[in-house]
This record gives structure tokens, C-alpha cells and sequence, in this order.
């Protein structure tokens, strides 16, 4: 592991209004004016630049015009779920009367848009089918659809391969012909962008005025794009920033739609307080837990809910989800944790981690390849039984989650896999940071092997060594409520545009262990006789014994709430003993 400063990636040329810490941060992050702070809804990138936006506008719009049936066909995490719930909320604002949604369940049908699905949706006898975060890849389920006389307009930002699917539309800034400046959109991104384009038209049209309906007012819409966009862990660009910084304006504002503030409300969250990070480790879990234990359909339901009471019912059962996903994800770990031991006495040394158990939760694997991923900073497949091939039914088959690290395209060393081995995976899916396949369990030693060659053939192996960059050290001017604040508020931070991280040597007033394993501080802040609280969760046993002695700390300044009262505090997010 190194541990390194960040470099400026530009000269700054911010005001004096900028307090000189933030311009040094911002600066290492591609920020040097005041006015790319303002993030207004102004500077949003224009409809028009997306690819097919006026063929999938005219498909609505004559929809629209005979009142077509129209079905909305969700992936089953909480990106799909926010997308779904923006279309139908959205297209229903319009004026559209008939609008359904669909959401697979991901252990009966898989993902996206497969021809099992397409005949569970024939039976709603739809006109059109949306497909939402999903879809780029459906080119069975597609033409299936098409056979059945329903046209299929698919909005997606996933990774197309060479050959689309013969949809009467495909709406998607990684298409080859899309000049999209923002390859980052999440799939409710895109919805966003196509309510946007299609209100524009029928204003235009005098549909509105026509039709006696108010006309829509697709911002108080952002809070689901928020959402989506954060806890589908897309790169927050300057563009899907404007968009989470406006949707976190509605949610403390109490502005946000019933089914967010009841899902804030059981993780303890103060709609008012709220950041980004809280949608991506409070709000998004819940609502993913749905997907991964059950049905996403609750999910989506409680985000379409106007009755605070539905809502916050729908949310609590969420939560409990949530909660029986932890423990069968702790199991997991155990189970993989030993694995991994197991492959380092047997001397395997490898690139990329393929890990199996056939006890193992198929919606969880995702987040277990996460944490495999951040053990060991190699790219992590887990996989967990998938049933029968349809086409053998004596071969079981086997879905894999894989999660990557930076510098490491998943998805295209799968594609190269695929290529340089026809026969061995079904199907494949997804971006650069993360995927999913699927293969027959008898194959997984043979996959195993042609992605560890496929990873040292494209691999630098520096990416192997995980790097820890860190923004410098805070002068004690920084250690109060207010600077911390604005830390918290000024942008929101995410992927790719990451939360400040600082370090420093801080003297332990006193110490105390929460829980067996979190500890906390109460540090004296350098060149200062002021003290600041500082917690650490999940420490080494090692550390936990740290009364009276100065550590050496990476960690980021942050704002604590208790009983109402707010106060400057360390999250540490690593720390050392000083001998001196």
C-alpha cells in the first residue's frame, strides 16, 4: 500500500470567497473557479446531444396521442428502481392513462429484458415496453417482443457490445453514435433526460394547454435522480453533480417524495442534514435489499407512494430486508474470508479472485465482491448457483458478480475473455467497474483461468499496489463546526470525485472501545489547546489500546449530530502509533 498527496490537476483561480483548504482540494479534483461550485440547473448538458432523443420523444409522443398501453421494465436495483419510478411518476404526470411497471425477479428470469420476461409482460398486453437501466444487452428478449407485435424503446447507460438489439429505439450516452459529453449518466439519468426532452415537445405542441393539465415540474423529480446516481456508484462528473446537488436541495428542503423520507426516517437520517453518502450507505441499501432478497417492486412501490403512511410501512419492511441481508452477507464473509486463506497456504497468487460457494445468496454477491475487492485491491468475481441451462438441463449454471479496481475495465476483460473463448461464458454484462456473467459451474475452473491470463496480458501491475491519496494536513483554524460544514456541503462527493481524506499526528486525550471493535477519541488538535472528538470503526485488535499515545491519522472531517446539538468530528479512516 502507498499513502500519497494529491497533485493539483490545474492552477486554481477561485475568489478570495474560497477558503484556501477548499481550493487546494478542489483543485486536486478539476475544480478552479467559483462558478463550477454554483452547479446550476442552468449548466445542465442539453437532451438534444443524446443519440435517438427525437426518435424516442416522436415513439412517446404518438403514445401518447392514442393512449397506448405502456409497460416500464426495471432492472432490480435501486438504480432501476429510481428509473422506474421517475418514468411512471413522470409519463402519468403528462397525461399518459395507462402506465404499468414490470420489474423481473432477479432468481426466477435474470436480468434485463430476457424473452422469459417479455411473456410475463405479453400477459399485460402492453403496446410498448421502456425498458430502464437495462436492456442494451436484451437482444433475445427484444425480438421475442417484436414477434409478439410490442414495440421496446430502451433507455440504458450500461456498455453496448458491437451488434445492438433491433429495439424501435435505444436511448444510451455509451452507444457509438452518441456525442453525449457525459458517459457517467446512471440509468435514471437517462429517464430524467428523456421526461425532460418529451415535456419540452409537448409544451411545444400546446399539449398542456390542450389537454387542461398542468404542466409538470420535472426538478421535483431530482431526488430520485439523486439517489440513483449515488448509489449506482457512477463517476459524479460536473454534469450528474449539478444533478445530485439539486436533489439533495429537495430532500433537506422536505421537498422529497414520501418514500425517501420514510426510507432516511428508519436509517436514522435527518432529511435536512442529508449528503450524498447517506443516499449511497443509508437510503440505497434499503432499497436494494428488496432486489436482492425479494422482489424490487416494494422498492419501487414505496418510491411511487403519496401517502406518508404507505410510504413509511413500505420503507419499514425495507429496513428488515436490510437487515437479514447483513447477517447473510456477514456469513458470506466468514465463508470467503477462508477461501481466501485457503488460496494464500496453497500458494495461489493471483491477478483477479474467483470465489464459489454453493450456499451462497445469489442477490448478496455483489456486495461481497465489494468486500473482497477492498481486502485485497484485485478484481473479485463471486459467484453463487443459478439454476439449470434451459438448453441442458443437466448442466447447472452459476452467476458471478465482479467488482474492479481503478485502472481495470471489467467489462471489456470479460468481452476479451468471451472472445478468445466462445463457448464458456452465456452472458455478460456491465461498465468499468463492475459486471455480470453468467457460466456453467463446470466451466468456472476454465473461466478462472482465462481471466487471470486475460488480466496479466492488459494489466499494468502497479495497479495491484493500492494507493491511498490524501488532500495534506489541516492547521488548526480547521477543526471547527463551521469549516467542517462547509467541507460537507460545498459539492457532493462521490465516485470519482472523492470526500476530502487529511492526515496529521494527533496526541490521545483519552480513549474508549464501542462495540469491541470501534474506538473512540477525543484528540488535541495540533498547534491548538482545543480538543476534537474522532471515532474508528472496525479496528485491529492491536490498536484498540491507544490511551496517551500519539498516532499518525488519515481521516476526514466531518459533522456529528447528537440529540440535536452539532459538532466538528474525525471519521479515521486509518491510523498508526508515532514512537516520537
Amino acid at each position: 500500500m502507498q499513502i500519497s498527496p494529491r497533485s493539483p490537476k490545474l492552477v486554481p483561480a477561485f475568489s478570495e470567497k474560497v477558503h484556501p483548504v477548499l481550493q487546494r482540494v478542489l483543485a486536486a479534483r478539476g475544480v478552479g473557479m467559483d462558478k463550477e461550485l454554483e452547479l446550476a440547473l442552468a449548466g445542465l448538458l442539453p437532451p438534444a446531444q443524446l443519440h435517438n432523443i427525437d426518435t424516442a420523444v416522436a415513439l412517446l409522443q404518438r403514445a401518447l396521442a392514442q393512449q397506448l398501453r405502456i409497460l416500464v421494465v426495471a432492472d432490480f436495483d435501486a438504480d432501476g428502481a429510481t428509473s422506474c419510478a421517475l418514468a411512471v411518476g413522470a409519463l402519468r404526470s403528462m397525461g399518459f392513462l395507462h402506465v404499468d411497471f414490470l420489474v423481473p425477479n432477479r432468481f426466477d428470469y435474470g436480468y434485463g429484458l430476457t424473452p422469459e420476461i417479455v411473456e410475463v409482460a405479453y400477459q399485460r398486453q402492453p403496446d410498448l415496453i421502456i425498458t430502464v437501466d437495462n436492456g442494451i444487452a436484451s437482444h433475445a428478449g427484444i425480438e421475442r417482443a417484436n414477434a409478439l407485435g410490442m414495440s421496446v424503446l430502451v433507455t440504458d447507460h450500461h456498455l453496448p457490445a458491437d451488434t445492438l438489439p433491433a429495439a424501435s429505439c435505444i436511448l444510451n450516452p455509451n452507444q457509438k453514435d452518441c456525442s453525449f459529453p457525459s458517459k457517467a449518466l446512471a440509468g435514471v439519468g437517462v429517464v430524467f433526460y428523456l421526461m425532460v426532452a418529451l415535456r419540452a415537445a409537448l409544451r411545444e405542441a400546446q399539449w398542456f394547454t390542450q389537454q387542461g393539465i398542468p404542466e409538470p415540474r420535472l426538478a421535483d423529480y431530482l431526488d430520485l435522480v439523486a439517489l440513483g446516481t449515488v448509489a449506482d456508484v457512477v463517476p459524479l462528473d460536473e454534469n450528474n453533480r449539478r444533478l445530485v446537488k439539486h436533489g439533495l436541495q429537495l430532500i433537506r428542503t422536505g421537498k422529497a417524495r414520501a418514500g425517501i423520507r420514510a426510507l432516511l426516517d428508519v436509517a436514522g437520517k435527518n432529511p435536512r442534514d442529508t449528503v450524498a453518502t447517506d443516499l449511497g450507505f443509508a437510503v440505497g441499501p434499503r432499497l436494494n435489499a428488496a432486489g436482492r432478497l425479494q422482489d424490487m417492486s416494494l422498492g419501487i412501490e414505496c418510491l411511487l407512494s403519496e401517502d406518508e403512511y404507505a410510504a413509511r410501512q413500505m420503507a419499514l419492511q425495507l429496513d428488515a430486508l436490510n437487515k437479514d441481508r447483513k447477517l447473510i452477507e456477514q456469513d458470506m464473509q466468514k465463508e470467503a474470508l477462508l477461501l481466501l486463506e485457503q488460496m494464500h497456504l496453497d500458494g495461489e497468487e493471483r491477478l483477479g479472485i474467483c470465489l464459489y460457494d454453493p450456499r451462497w445468496h445469489q442477490g448478496v454477491i455483489g456486495i461481497l465482491a465489494s468486500r473482497v475487492k477492498e481486502k485485497t485491491h484485485r478484481p473479485v468475481i463471486v459467484f453463487a448457483d443459478a439454476g439449470t441451462d434451459t438448453d441442458s438441463p443437466d448442466q447447472p449454471l452459476i452467476k458471478g458478480s465482479a467488482r474492479s479496481i481503478p485502472g481495470i475495465h471489467i467489462r471489456d476483460v470479460l468481452d476479451a475473455v468471451a472472445t478468445h473463448n466462445p463457448q464458456l461464458l452465456s452472458k455478460f454484462g456491465g461498465h468499468a467497474m463492475a459486471a455480470g456473467l453468467t457460466l456453467k459451474q463446470v466451466d468456472l475452473a476454465a473461466f478462472s483461468q482465462a481471466f487471470e491470463q486475460e488480466l496479466q496480458r492488459v494489466a499494468d501491475p502497479e495497479l495491484f499496489t493500492k494507493t491511498i491519496l490524501h488532500d495534506g494536513e489541516l492547521t488548526a483554524d480547521c477543526f471547527t463546526l463551521d469549516f467542517a460544514s462547509l467541507l460537507r456541503n460545498v459539492v457532493p462527493w462521490g465516485q470519482q470525485f472523492p470526500e476530502p481524506l487529511f492526515t496529521g499526528v494527533f496526541n490521545v486525550v483519552s480513549s474508549r472501545i464501542l462495540g469491541d471493535k470501534h474506538l473512540k477519541l477525543v484528540l488535541s488538535v495540533p498547534g491548538s489547546k482545543a480538543v476534537i472528538d474522532a471515532i474508528a470503526f472496525n479496528v485491529e485488535g492491536s490498536l484498540l489500546q491507544t490511551s496517551h499515545q500519539r498516532l499518525q491519522l488519515l481521516y476526514k472531517l466531518d459533522v456529528n449530530e447528537f440529540r440535536g446539538q452539532y459538532s466538528p468530528q474525525l471519521i479515521i479512516e486509518r491510523l498508526e502509533l508515532c514512537s516520537v
